[in-house]
This record gives structure tokens, C-alpha cells and sequence, in this order.
């Protein structure tokens, strides 16, 4: 993500251009909390229970005021030490309610609101699982990264929000209830300033919203930009970018800085406007109440009582006020993650799509054509007969169209036009599932899991004995490698495989295919970023696994396709060359012109170390 820091407004246009963060979130939504509240329904009971010691804890809260202005007109103004004593057993029974409701109904809201967080992330991931290559190649990963685990996060809180909005709001109603039912003319001005401070939050709230929304998604850039950095940063260093990467990261950071700055200036400015609020209404009461009770028409227990409730009456707006502020973050996360749960994968299963049986190998292009935007086609018209056992090879300049071609028969992506059949059957019409579990694909970078040497072969078949994974990787040639590990087969594999070489994890990677024992296997460019001797080593592991299966080959080189049974010339997303290699050099086009070049770089020796590039693109450069 390489962005300048000129400009906040087009700094965040230009960071959201092209990823889900773009779609702005709709705070007070009420989609995100009946949502949510359907995470709550297999909570009922527990919900129940916790209201229940909300309103217990409430009834304490509104008691205890009461309980003081008794003891003092009641018993210590006319001195009544018995009573007094009884009082203070209720008082203390009171106060003993009060903590065993308060505590009671906080543990329980804890496990509710961690269960449905677990949920959450639950569904999360498994939406993430299916949503198809389109979308992960649109979105930047930190950004999904962001709404995962911050976001969710963020929504870790709310239910605490809501249930102890309750209680504040239960405490506010019964608060102004035995105020007024005391003495309503006091509560009028204990009340005085309340309107003023409601017109306050108003209009705070109209710029709090703005404010949080550009926080999370400022974190967003925060999280893309990072991983971005951290998943290139050999490249980084490679290229001596770190300056200009740190330029480049301190433009997004800056901007989260400054966000989140004012969103908590924002925050800290309404919690003074309340206790100023407070101390006038506390002012008004003890002014005007004492005042009363010179005058003999309020007791002064009472008085002291409608003290202790305009304290009691502001605790709760301040409460409410702190848990606006993080409702204002829960809604802005609430949207953003249902906004992405909403996200409809565009390639699904047919409505009657059965199970896939058992692959033979035989793969039909029939008329294909395909566009990943509607204006910019990729594939024309495609014809291509693959039969089964055979090894057919995809070569041509880069963005021929040969990754799309293979892509399609995996059906990552469906076709625009015609259709492409596997025995006969439509790709489109059998489960995605039941398709991809015999198919294998072994891609130019290996990626390793974490885990060990062991459940990397093993990976998706656990039922593949000890035997089946060591026999597979004699079969590709790292068996003995993996043996002089500390651990073998049980070391661990290092992030990104830093403990073995490129082609060695490309072997891992062949012995993992080979484990799955796929009938139709694709080979994208597998050879293409490892030295000339590694590929030897790969290329006989790859007799190996391709024995008896329908291959299809992508390469880069020459070196690796000349035995394959036909050999398919790509160019401008068109089928221009078609045959094995003897019948293309004698075709005299595209392929014999290439294979030409490659000899005259063989003779000069410089196909002893090739350098990892299209020797098609290379043709391009030597016509020029």
C-alpha cells in the first residue's frame, strides 16, 4: 500500500480505493444490533438471569438514599436508638443485595459476551474460508485482518453497553420517581439543567460519529500496511526500501495518530460538561432544599436524600455518557463486520449441484471465454481437448492467459462464456468440494503451515499413514533431507520455511500432492523461481508425481514442457500454437522461435544459471 500523507480527506480516499474498508459504515444501524442480537439467542436464560440482577441491583441503588433520609428525620431526630439499630441491619442487608446483584449479573454478562465474541470469530473465519479467489484478490489482507480481530473486539464490549444502559437507565427512572413522589417542586430544580446538558450530548454525538468511524478505519490502513511490509520484507531488504517503506508507513500511522487524537478529544470533553452540569444541579438542590427545610416543609434527611440522588441521577448520565462513547466504536465496528459477513461469495454452488465421481482425468475447453472486469476480456473463445493421463503444457508471454486457464478448471472462477467439462461434466454443475478434493495444485511459492515437516505432507489427509507421507517424499527426493533435520520429520517448519531452500520446500510441496493422490494436478510455474540444478531435482519428482495423471503444466521455461504430450501456445488470451514439441519447431512459429533463442543462450551458457524469468518475455526483448 504505498500512499502519501498530502491531504487527510484524499489520504483516506485513496487508502480505502479499491478494498471493503471503502464502504463507509452506517453507525445506529439497527441491521448490527439485531444481528447481534441474534448471537444472543443461545444465551436466553443467561440474559434473563443478568437482567434479573440488574433490576435487584437497581431497586438497591434506589433504596439506599431512602434508607438514610429514614434514619435521620425518623430515629435520630427523635432519638430512637432502637430503631436506629434496626435500620442499620436493613441497611446492611441492603448493601450486601446490592454487591451479590452488581457481582452476579458482571460474571454472567462475562461469559455471555466471551461466548458470543467466540462465535463471532467463528463465522468470521469460516465466511473468510469461502468467500472465492475474486475477493481476496481485491482486498488487502491487513484490512481483513483489522475487521477480525479489532473490530470484533470493539463489539467485545457491547453487550456490557447495552445491559448496564439498562441498569442506568432503570436507576435514572427510579431515581426520578421517588424524587418526585418526595417533593416535586425540588426535583423541578434539581432537574433545571437537564435539558441543557441533553442538547450538549446532541450535538457532541453528531461529531463523535464521523470522529470513531475514521478511527477503525484508520487502523485498518495501519494493519494493510504492516502486513503488506512484513509478508514483502524480503524484498524490502533485498532492495534497500526500509527508508521509504518507514516513509510510507509513517504517512498511515501519522493518520491514525491524528485520528485517534481527536476522537479522544472528543471523548474527553463530554464527561467535564457533565460534572459542571452535575455541580449545578447539586448546587440548585441544596440552595432551594435548604431553604425547605428552614422553612419546616422538608425534613432535613430529605434534603440530604435528594443529595445523595442528584449524585446518584448524574452517575448514571456520566455512565451512559462513557458508554456512548463506546457504543459510538461497537456500532462502527458492528457494521463493518457484517458488512463483510454480507459480502455474497460470486461463485457458488448450483442449487441441484451434485458430488463430483470419481475423476478420470479427461478436461474439455469448449468455447471459453473469460473476463475477470466485464471490459477487459482474458480469454477468447477457447477450444481445448486435454485426455486423460495426459500432460499438456500452458507457455506464452506473461498475461497470455495461461494461470486463468488453469484457475478455471479448478473453478476458482467460473467462465464468462462456454463451458469447461471434466468427463464429460460440467464444473459447474458438481460441488466446488467435491471437485477440489481430487485436484491438487502446486504454485511457483510453496507455502509452508506452521506445524511440522510431517502434517505439511500430511496437510487435509490425516488419515495418510506414516508410511504413505514417507514414501511420498522419497518418491519427489527429500526424504533424506528431511532426515538430517534435528527433528526429521517432526521439526518444525520456521516462518515461511526459513529452514529449507526454496526448492526444497518446493519438494514439500510435491510430496503433499503426491499424499493426495489427485487424479488431475496443476503445476503453476513450479519451476520457475528455482536454479537450473534444483529444477533437475524437481523435474524428476515431477515425472514422479505426474505418472498417470492429468497434468497441466504452466512454464516459464522451455526446459520443463518438452516432453509433455501436447504443448499449448498462449498469446492475448488466444490458443495460437498447439502440438507437442517436434510438431511446433516444425511449425516454425512463436514456440520454434523461442525454442531458437533458448538455444543460442545454452550455447553462450547462460541456460546453466537461467535467471527465473519468461523466456517468452525474453523472445519479446530480443525482437525489439
Amino acid at each position: 500500500m504505498m500512499m502519501n500523507s498530502s491531504g487527510g480527506g484524499n489520504f483516506l480516499m485513496r487508502a480505502q480505493k479499491g478494498d471493503i474498508d471503502e464502504e463507509g459504515a452506517r453507525l445506529y444501524d439497527q441491521r448490527v444490533v439485531l444481528r447481534l442480537l441474534k448471537y444472543l439467542a443461545p444465551y436466553k436464560l443467561g440474559v434473563a438471569l443478568s437482567l434479573i440482577g440488574v433490576i435487584i441491583y437497581t431497586l438497591a441503588t434506589v433504596a439506599i438514599p431512602a434508607i438514610v433520609a429514614i434514619g435521620i428525620d425518623r430515629y435520630i431526630e427523635t432519638k430512637d436508638i432502637n430503631g436506629l439499630n434496626n435500620l442499620v441491619i436493613i441497611f446492611g442487608f441492603v448493601l450486601i443485595v446490592h454487591y451479590i446483584s452488581n457481582y452476579s449479573h458482571q460474571i454472567i454478562l462475562a461469559r455471555i459476551s466471551q461466548r458470543i465474541i467466540f462465535d463471532l470469530r467463528t463465522d468470521l473465519f469460516t465466511h473468510l474460508q469461502r468467500l472465492p479467489m475474486s475477493f481476496h484478490n481485491k482486498n488487502k489482507v491487513g484490512s481483513v485482518m483489522s475487521r477480525a480481530q479489532n473490530d470484533v473486539y470493539q463489539l467485545q464490549e457491547f453487550l456490557d453497553i447495552i445491559v448496564l444502559s439498562i441498569a442506568d437507565l432503570l436507576s435514572l427512572i427510579g431515581i426520578i420517581a421517588v424524587m418526585v413522589s418526595t417533593n416535586w417542586t425540588l426535583s423541578l430544580w434539581s432537574f433545571v439543567t437537564l435539558p441543557l446538558l441533553i442538547w450538549v450530548i446532541w450535538v457532541w454525538q453528531n461529531h463523535a460519529r464521523p470522529a470513531f468511524l475514521r478511527v477503525r478505519i484508520a487502523i485498518s490502513n495501519v494493519n494493510a500496511s504492516l502486513a503488506e511490509n512484513l509478508d514483502g520484507v524480503r524484498i524490502v531488504q533485498s532492495m534497500n526500501r526500509q527508508t521509504k517503506n518507514l516513509t510510507t508507513f509513517n504517512s498511515v500511522n501519522r493518520y491514525h495518530l491524528d485520528t485517534n487524537l481527536r476522537a479522544q478529544r472528543l471523548s474527553s470533553s463530554l464527561m467535564p460538561a457533565v460534572e459542571m452540569f452535575m455541580s449545578f444541579g447539586l448546587a440548585a438542590t441544596i440552595i432551594f432544599g435548604g431553604r425547605l427545610v428552614l422553612a419546616g416543609a422538608l425534613g432535613a434527611g430529605q434534603l440530604i436524600q435528594f443529595t445523595l440522588y442528584i449524585q446518584r441521577f448524574f452517575d448514571p448520565i456520566r455512565s451512559l455518557t462513557q458508554q456512548f462513547t463506546q457504543l459510538q466504536r461497537a456500532m462502527a465496528s458492528g457494521a463493518r463486520i457484517f458488512d463483510l459477513l454480507d459480502v455474497e461469495p460470486d461463485l457458488k454452488d448450483a442449487e441441484n449441484a451434485k458430488q463430483m465421481p470419481k475423476i478420470v482425468g479427461s478436461i474439455n475447453y469448449e468455447n471459453v471465454s473469460f473476463a475477470y472486469e466485464e471490459s477487459k476480456p482474458v480469454l477468447h473463445n477457447i477450444n481445448l481437448k486435454i485426455n486423460p493421463g495426459e500432460t499438456i503444457a500452458l507457455v506464452g508471454r506473461t498475461g497470455a492467459g495461461k494461470t486463468t486457464m488453469a484457475a478455471l478448471i479448478s473453478r476458482f472462477y467460473d467462465v464468462t462464456a462456454g463451458s469447461i467439462e471434466i468427463d464429460n461434466i460440467d464444473v459447474r454443475t458438481v460441488k466446488r468440494k467435491s471437485l477440489a478434493q481430487q485436484m491438487g495444485i502446486v504454485l511457483q511459492e510453496p507455502f509452508q503451515f506452521s506445524g511440522t515437516v510431517l502434517e505439511n505432507i500430511r496437510y487435509n489427509h490425516p488419515e495418510a499413514s506414516d508410511e504413505m507421507v514417507f514414501n511420498a517424499a522419497k518418491a519427489v527426493g527429500i526424504h533424506d533431507h528431511i532426515l538430517s533435520l534435528p527433528d526429521g520429520y517432526n521439526a518444525m517448519m520456521e516462518e515461511r520455511g526459513g529452514n529449507m531452500s526454496l526448492g526444497q520446500r518446493q519438494l514439500i510441496s510435491f510430496a503433499r500432492a503426491l499424499v493426495a493422490d489427485p487424479q488431475i494436478i496443476i503445476l503453476d510455474e513450479a519451476t520457475a523461481s528455482v536454479d537450473t540444478q534444483t529444477e533437475q531435482i524437481i523435474q524428476q519428482a515431477m515425472k514422479t508425481l505426474l505418472s498417470g495423471r492429468t497434468a497441466v503444466v504452466i512454464a516459464h521455461r522451455l526446459s520443463t514442457i518438452r516432453n509433455a504430450d501436447q504443448i499449448v501456445v498462449m498469446d492475448k488470451g488466444e490458443i495460437v500454437e498447439l502440438g507437442n514439441h517436434d510438431e511446433l519447431i516444425a511449425l516454425a512459429g512463436l514456440y520454434a522461435k523461442q525454442h531458437e533463442l533458448h538455444a543460442r543462450l545454452s550455447a553462450r551458457g547462460a541456460g546453466e544459471n537461467q535467471s527465473p524469468s519468461n523466456e517468452f518475455d525474453e523472445l519479446d526483448d530480443e525482437l525489439d
